[in-house]
């Protein structure tokens, strides 16, 4: 992600363009999940994810899908969804998150030339 992030900056500095990136992306192998937040400059668009699911299904009991889930599942989204206590984790700009069953780790995030 670092290198594709890195490509598109590079190409949009050589066409004159000031701030060539700006996302939140997410991507998962089933198991794992990875969360960027990141942009050229500096002031991306929020990216937020949970940390305890079962908090969630009982302070929303109504959202169904909180009880199709198992404890170890991990919403990513770009708004929290209420705002209960403890409940959502803002990704810091320019961080990488890895969601993963067991241990979660947020690290900074810096995109490399390709």
């Amino acid at each position: 992600m670092a290198r594709a992030i890195g490509l598109v900056e590079n190409v949009g500095h050589d066409h004159g363009v000031d701030y060539p990136f700006r996302g939140t992306i997410a991507t998962s192998n089933g198991e794992s999940i990875w969360a960027f937040r990141y942009s050229s400059e500096g002031k991306s668009r929020s990216l937020f994810f949970s940390t305890n699911v079962a908090t969630l299904r009982q302070l929303n009991p109504e959202v169904e899908i909180l009880h199709a889930v198992g404890d170890e599942t991990r919403l990513v989204v770009s708004e929290p969804l209420g705002d209960p206590p403890g409940a959502w984790n803002e990704v810091p700009e320019s961080a990488a998150g890895v969601v993963r069953p067991g241990t979660d780790e947020m690290r900074p995030f810096t995109p490399t030339t390709p």
